[in-house]
């Protein structure tokens, strides 16, 4: 009984003690951009978290089905180990939704300079003289595209993230599902001609294509096509941490090891049983690893926030 008092004494001390977020923003292109910054010292380190790809706000849940604010569960955890974190919503949605009118109007290149914009901000707010860029998923590209210009940046973390171009990626996972035999040829034909910088008529296209490739996210998907994420890390000069779970359903162990060998003084770690969104998981089952992403109890597994902390300790 006194263990378990103890016990939960420290868990109400931990509550107590972790910081509240603040909502900070910045100029956006024709709005403010917005995010969340929990800083329990002054004197440690900043990570700017970037979200990854479609609808997924700061705290890294997703109308499509990803609840349990991954990357606010992330900020919490590496407040608890003394790290400070600024988590943002993308230029068009939530928070930042008045930044643009059309959220689809985006590039890789607008979200890297949306990412030294608040690099920059974080740096004046707070006098630090450098902060760490996160990303996440399709945020890990955004990182790397922004790190090629260093000023203001201490390294690169890189969190379940592409290590080919965005093409080849798809094309993988379409191929990885046998129900999508009849779609290969179509398929395969449209990211053809959007790598080579040419938009198709998404109206040809079978029913289930459309949603991928429609008309109003062509623009976003040829310049980024265009980056290899293995290049752009090979330039990079910063301290670089590539973190991959070996149970990711969307970016093998594969894709981290080619950035590791694209930026050989990298440090590559890959983390048992944890998932696409950082959470736990037990087996190999495809359809209880997908389970995960909407359960909202599921806490992400703290291997994450150990590494990310132990290396911008470091």
């Amino acid at each position: 009984m006194m263990k378990a008092i103890a016990m939960a004494g420290a868990a109400l001390l931990a509550a107590a003690t972790t910081p509240t977020g603040v909502e900070v923003t910045i100029p956006g292109p024709q709005g403010a951009l917005a995010g969340t910054l929990v800083d329990p010292d002054k004197d440690a380190p900043a990570i700017l978290i970037i979200p990854g790809s479609g609808p997924t706000d700061r705290d890294g849940n997703n109308p499509l089905g990803v609840k349990g604010g991954v990357y606010r569960q992330l900020a919490e955890a590496l407040a608890a180990r003394g790290v400070a974190t600024l988590r943002i919503d993308k230029r068009g949605l939530f928070g930042s939704k008045a930044a643009i009118p059309d959220a689809n109007d985006v590039t890789i290149a607008a979200y890297a300079a949306d990412a030294h914009a608040w690099v920059d901000m974080l740096r004046a707010k707070t006098g630090r003289k450098c902060v760490w860029l996160l990303g996440h998923s399709e945020g890990s590209l955004v990182a790397l595209k922004a790190a090629q210009d260093p000023k203001g940046i201490c390294g690169v973390i890189l969190v379940s993230g592409a290590g080919r171009p965005y093409g080849e990626v798809i094309r993988a996972q379409l191929r990885a599902n046998p129900a999508n035999a009849p779609l290969l040829a179509a398929g395969e034909a449209a990211l053809d001609q959007l790598e080579a910088g040419k938009r198709v008529d998404g109206a040809t296209l079978p029913t289930p294509l459309q949603p991928l490739f429609r008309d109003n996210v062509q623009g976003f998907l040829i310049e980024a096509f265009s980056y290899d994420p293995a290049k752009l890390v090979s330039a990079i000069k910063l301290p670089v941490l590539i973190l991959q779970g070996d149970k990711d359903l969307q970016v093998p162990v594969t894709d981290a090891e080619l950035l590791k060998r694209g930026q050989p003084a990298a440090t590559l770690k890959i983390l048992p049983g944890v998932n696409h969104v950082l959470k736990p998981v037990d087996g190999d089952d495809r359809a209880a690893n997908a389970v995960t992403y909407g359960n909202a109890d599921l806490a992400i597994s703290p291997a994450v926030s150990e590494a990310i902390a132990a290396f911008v300790r470091k």
